[in-house]
């Protein structure tokens, strides 16, 4: 197996892109292992509709970045206390979504620090029935890579806050649910560490030793670093990648405030408005048609919505509903 260095980098779109131009232009026979530690990021599923999977208003106001990923599976949240794995080898027939394959060396470090880790779900890993570690894959022909986040001492109030729970998926109280069923893994150390010290550890215990020199490394030069700074431009800090290639859906969000309920239908197609019809009973003095006027084609996300309307006295539409908790409702 051979180390990845990702300069120790907290940028999830340019680790995201230095994870897919290992894959796609320097693997060869060999397995890889590369960590990356994101700055506040919320990272969408491949096949996800990113408006649906997150809270734009809360993204913007917390700094957040929202990056879609190559893989499957749904949306996580990482921060400077989540750790991030890849293990990326050889497509053999049967390891797709055998994830105790990629997982065992991480449960068996969390094992040696005392955390009761297991595989749990379709691909979790759970301590004391919650979870710490959610986990998903992609794969070519000939090669694929299976990563995971390990929740170490992560904000967990912004993991409720950012993402959007999903009907059906939890309990009527959403936000507590979610909270509930994660955990961070230093809730379960008995001799605090950190999440440095954890990657260490798992470095020694895949190669045998913390020392660099001795550990075996795919050296990338500045040829990779560029490809890498190019893949980030075209796509992993591209709009129409992390917004623009959501299904065309339905968006439907209502809110009743004090001064009255705002009821906000958007057809989004190509993750721009195509549609947009206001309803409630609040009193208003302008007709709110100009409103769905000035939406209409723009991109649907908070700072879009939110210049489109820049100017706009919102107070003349909605009355005595405070003008910030409008403009959430209308960009999500």
């Amino acid at each position: 197996m051979l180390f990845i260095d990702n300069r120790d980098l907290n940028d999830a779109r340019v680790n995201l892109a230095l994870e897919e131009h290992v894959l796609r232009n320097r693997m060869g026979s060999d397995d890889y292992l590369l960590f990356y530690i994101n700055a506040p990021s919320i990272i969408i599923g491949r096949n996800q509709n990113t408006i649906e999977e997150v809270s734009p208003s809360v993204v913007a106001a917390r700094g957040i970045t929202v990056v879609r990923r190559i893989s499957g599976g749904g949306a996580v949240y990482h921060d400077l206390g989540n750790l991030n794995f890849s293990f990326m080898t050889p497509s053999v027939h049967g390891r797709f979504n055998r994830y105790e394959l990629f997982t065992r060396p991480v449960i068996d470090v969390l094992h040696e620090l005392g955390v009761p880790a297991e595989l749990g779900g379709r691909n979790d890993i759970l301590a004391g029935g919650r979870k710490i570690s959610g986990n998903a894959q992609f794969a070519r022909p000939d090669r694929m890579f299976s990563h995971g986040t390990l929740l170490f001492d992560s904000n967990l109030d912004d993991v409720t806050a950012a993402l959007v729970p999903k009907p059906g998926k939890v309990e009527s109280k959403g936000v507590k649910s979610i909270r509930s069923r994660v955990a961070n893994i230093s809730e379960f150390l008995d001799h605090p560490i950190t999440v440095m010290e954890l990657r260490e550890r798992i470095i020694e215990r895949i190669f045998g030793t913390r020392d660099r020199s001795k550990v075996p490394t795919l050296e990338l030069d500045a040829a990779d670093w560029a490809e890498v700074d190019a893949l980030v431009k075209r796509k992993y800090g591209s709009w129409d990648w992390n917004y623009g290639e959501n299904p065309r859906c339905n968006v439907q969000r209502a809110h009743r405030f004090t001064a009255g309920e705002i009821d906000v239908r958007v057809n989004v197609e190509g993750g721009r408005v195509a549609a947009v019809r206001i309803f409630g009973d609040f009193m208003g003095r302008e007709d709110v048609t100009e409103l769905e006027a000035l939406m209409l084609g723009v991109p649907y996300d908070y700072a879009s919505i939110a210049g489109a309307l820049s100017g706009v006295d919102l107070d003349s539409y909605f009355g005595d509903i405070p003008p910030d908790e409008a403009l959430a409702l209308l960009a999500g």
